[in-house]
């Protein structure tokens, strides 16, 4: 077995280089960068965009800050160009049923030019009807219906006067109601008289009388008829006269929209109710017109919901707030006389009018988050319709009356933005929501790193640059964001695909680029803004190197030490990762073959801890208990370790200790060692390499490089490697080293100068190797156990 030797110093971190762009700056970038490296998502999103069936909603799935707002809405931006631009909303009073208000669906921009019409004709009749109920022809055709329907009831009563004189009867005028009377020498008989009178006369005339009085309550009765006649009259002269005076106008307007059948009917609906309402537009006792500032003039308003008419493609909408009023719209109330009122010009739209005809996109999250605003969208996804309606209204909590405005189709293709776990609980908790969310675009968390990808990526940065406004970046500065985004990623052959983490890059070099009074942002300038923020965010990272260095913690960084290894541990504080080393020990006294984890044993280690133990324990047993009992008792720990542990990527750095500890072999306390181990002895791959490396680094350096430091890692982790440029500098200058292995016995040959040895075809290890001098302590172990045992037996017999 050869042993592996140190890294190059070009192999511990991949440079882009500047002179692969044919570009100085990103200012002479286009605006049309493509989405990176994302195929599976933008095809997701296209096969959604494009197949025209209920249901095929997108979820964009991934990390936040990963830009899936920012990418799925410069997609669907470039998409909606290519769709037609949807009709313009609006909504109008409805003549029939005014709670009812009526929806209008106009071609782009026409909804607007219709309420300024309706504005107009209105303030027209408001003074074109006035003149022409006032006109001395209107006045004189009133006046004669006035005067015939005035004279019939007189002339009807000169005639039965004249008839009852003729018969001697006079008709009076009493409190209680006209009568008729005898009259005898042109005087009326009193009761008195009356009563003296033959009994046959008395007769006589009280049925004159009564056939008088049948006659005259006939004419009383036809008098309410008559009024009737004259106000149906009236009526009919106020119609003629504003059909005469508006008709033309409303005419007009007709020929303005004759292809639009939708606003005909409204028109002709307009005409009806104005000739029925033409008193409403004639002038008040004080000269002001009845519809200037009253509820005449609002009926005829156009309530225009959404507006398209400086549209040039469907609508990309994104809701901030969606709340269920945001989303479906709501009717707002005014208050009037201590109560609240609506009406139609009072409904407001919601994020799924503006966005009908084209797309909208939701944060998941947030829609869950407020209350019904989640049932709100899917009831009207599934309904394929937007019905407006309150929360009360909607859960059936108030019955009280309110608007009901007329559902409006609805046709959008909506996109929810969230990570994966919410996907996921969705699809097991949501029964509804495979049906409306058919679609899923799951964004990678990186991108693979390539020439082609650096020029795309630069694309995307200049794309995102601008839209910030910023400085320009001059070649050395995109290529440095390049190298930083593959830091970001842990991976030397990725980029990053947050969005978030590049644009505040950006922003921030560009600051630091002001303050050096930098025209365009330079590399330099990119380097600050990177240590800038790792200066913020590394006060704890300082702390725990303060406390190595002044031997609070124990961590040695030279000489060798039987039973001892430095692990490496990566420490998460919010956004930011730091490595920290930790002293590892092992002690093996004679026993019956477990190895104790003591962390696991007080509950300070997590379930991978404390697997990784036990496949370390797997590898022992398998590669030197073959032929006998392992005859030992090992206990390994974190030393100065008073939190919880997790991870097995320290399992290959405690196998170490264990090693050392059984062979009683000392190990290289100038190294420290990452990498998981698996049963057959081989070295598995561990996460945060970079930050690991560079946490030794920065102890070694603060107590001076000798050049025997460095670290031992995963041989598969050596495609991850992007260390900082100060690591490489020391690694070039042959100060500090990075081994890569593949095995423990590779690991232990460097940590301890020894060969690992391999088995002969005695079955035997090399003498003086490390793996002859674990089986032969193994050996001596097992032996004293037998002794042991054989001592123990005589005195338990006796």
């Amino acid at each position: 077995m050869k042993t592996p030797g140190e890294l190059t110093p070009e192999a511990l971190r991949r440079s882009c280089d500047p002179e692969q762009f044919d570009f100085v700056t990103t200012a002479e970038l286009g605006n049309d960068a493509e989405i990176v490296g994302q195929p599976r998502a933008v095809e997701a999103v296209r096969f959604a965009v494009g197949i025209d069936h209920d249901g095929y909603n997108v979820f964009a799935l991934g990390p936040s800050g990963m830009g899936k707002h920012f990418l799925a809405e410069h997609f669907l931006t470039q998409q909606a160009e290519k769709r037609p631009i949807p009709h313009d909303l609006c909504y109008v009073h409805n003549f029939a049923a005014a709670n009812k208000p009526s929806r209008l669906m106009l071609p782009a921009g026409m909804a607007r030019q219709l309420s300024e019409d309706m504005d107009t004709l209105v303030e027209e009749i408001s003074s074109v009807l006035p003149v022409a109920f006032e006109s001395d022809e209107y006045q004189a055709r009133l006046h004669s219906i006035e005067e015939e329907f005035k004279q019939r009831p007189e002339q009807a009563f000169d005639d039965i006067q004249q008839h009852a004189k003729t018969h001697g009867f006079a008709l009076l005028h009493t409190p209680v109601g006209m009568i008729f009377a005898p009259v005898k020498d042109g005087e009326v008989v009193t009761p008195e008289a009356f009563k003296k009178l033959p009994e046959e006369e008395q007769k006589r005339l009280q049925g004159d009388i009564e056939q008088l009085q049948e006659r005259l309550q006939k004419i009383l009765r036809e008098i309410p008829r008559w009024e009737r006649e004259m106000r149906s009259k009236i009526r009919e002269l106020n119609r003629e006269t504003t059909d005469f005076s508006v008709g033309h106008l409303i005419d007009e307007l007709r020929e303005k929209y004759a292809g639009h059948a939708e606003v005909l009917d409204y028109l002709l609906e307009v005409q009806k109710d104005i000739i029925d309402n033409a008193r409403d537009f004639l002038r008040t006792k004080d000269g002001q017109a009845a519809g200037e500032g009253s509820s005449i003039k609002r009926r005829y308003q156009i309530n225009v919901l959404v507006d398209h008419g400086a549209s040039t493609a469907a609508p990309v909408v994104y809701e901030d707030n969606p709340s269920f009023a945001n989303l479906i719209g709501r009717i707002e109330h005014i208050a009037q006389m201590g109560t609240l009122v609506t009406d139609f010009m009072l409904i407001k739209p919601g994020a799924l009018h503006r966005a009908n005809g084209g797309y909208l996109l939701l944060d998941a999250r947030k829609v869950l988050l407020q209350p019904y605003a989640w049932e709100g969208l899917k009831r009207a996804l599934r309904a394929l319709q937007i019905r407006i309606e309150s929360l009360g209204q909607a859960l059936s909590l108030i019955s009280t009356v309110s608007l009901e405005p007329e559902a409006v189709p609805l046709d959008v293709k909506v996109v929810l933005l969230g990570d994966r776990l919410l996907y996921y609980l969705l699809c097991a908790y949501d029964p509804e929501f495979s049906e409306l969310f058919k679609v899923a675009a799951d964004f990678h968390d990186d991108i693979e790193r390539s020439s082609e990808h650096h020029l795309l990526y630069a694309r995307l940065l200049a794309t995102l640059i601008r839209k910030e406004k910023l400085r320009a970046f001059d070649k050395a500065a995109v290529a440095r964001v390049i190298e930083q985004s593959s830091r970001l990623v842990g991976d030397g052959e990725k980029l990053s695909a947050r969005i978030a983490d590049l644009a505040d890059l950006l922003r921030e070099a560009d600051y630091w680029a002001g303050q050096s009074a930098n025209g365009v942002v330079t590399a330099a300038d990119v380097q600050t803004a990177i240590d800038a923020q790792t200066y913020r965010a590394d006060r704890i990272r300082e702390r725990i190197q303060q406390e190595i260095l002044c031997d609070t913690i124990y961590i040695d960084t030279a000489g060798t030490k039987v039973g001892q290894v430095n692990g490496l541990s990566v420490l998460q504080l919010g956004n930011f990762s730091f490595g920290r080393p930790s002293r590892i020990t092992a002690r093996v006294r004679l026993g019956e073959g477990e190895v104790i984890d003591i962390e696991r044993e007080v509950e300070l280690g997590g379930p991978l801890h404390a697997k990784g133990v036990f496949i370390l324990s797997g590898f022992l047993g398998a590669r030197y208990a073959r032929a006998q009992p392992l005859s030992l008792a090992a206990s390994l720990v974190f030393e100065q370790s008073y939190g919880g542990i997790e991870g097995d990527s320290a399992s290959s750095a405690e196998l170490y200790a264990l090693l050392s500890a059984i062979a009683e072999l000392p190990l290289r306390q100038s190294l420290a060692v990452t990498g998981s181990v698996n049963q057959h002895g081989e070295v598995q791959p561990i996460g945060g390499v970079n930050e690991k490396i560079e946490g030794f680094f920065d102890l070694c350096k603060a107590r001076g490089l000798s050049g025997e430091q460095g670290v031992i890692i995963p041989k598969a982790n050596v495609k991850h490697l992007m260390l900082r440029q100060d690591v490489v500098e020391a690694a070039r200058a042959d100060r500090f080293h990075v081994y890569p292995v593949d095995s423990i016995d590779q690991g232990m040959e460097i940590l301890s100068g020894l060969p690992a040895g391999e088995l002969n075809e005695a079955g035997d290890y090399p003498e003086g190797s490390v793996n002859f001098l674990v089986t032969q302590r193994l050996k001596e172990l097992s032996a004293a156990r037998a002794a042991f045992a054989a001592a123990a037996q005589p005195q338990q017999q006796e």
